[in-house]
């Protein structure tokens, strides 16, 4: 397995890495390896598009037509009838 150095990290990030690892019951190098793990496994994933995500989120909210788009359009303010 490859070693790497990492230096001058800053005390609350160490404190950080320190206070994660003791809630996972393992070693902050263990930790790190973790973390790196997940970082390197998310690149690889394309992640969906902001507007596929709300439409996700969304799904089974009642919605049975597709929103209208709003490109280049200016915003009205918001009547309160007061």
């Amino acid at each position: 397995m490859a070693q790497v150095i990492v230096r001058n990290i800053e005390e609350d990030v160490k404190a950080g890495l320190k206070a994660r690892a003791r809630e996972h019951g393992w070693s902050m190098e263990e930790e790190v390896r973790q973390i790196l793990r997940r970082a390197v496994s998310a690149q690889g994933r394309a992640r969906p598009k902001l507007g596929s995500r709300i439409a996700a989120r969304f799904t089974g909210a009642g919605l049975t037509e597709p929103l209208p788009e709003l490109h280049g359009q200016a915003v009205q303010p918001m009547d309160f009838g007061t």
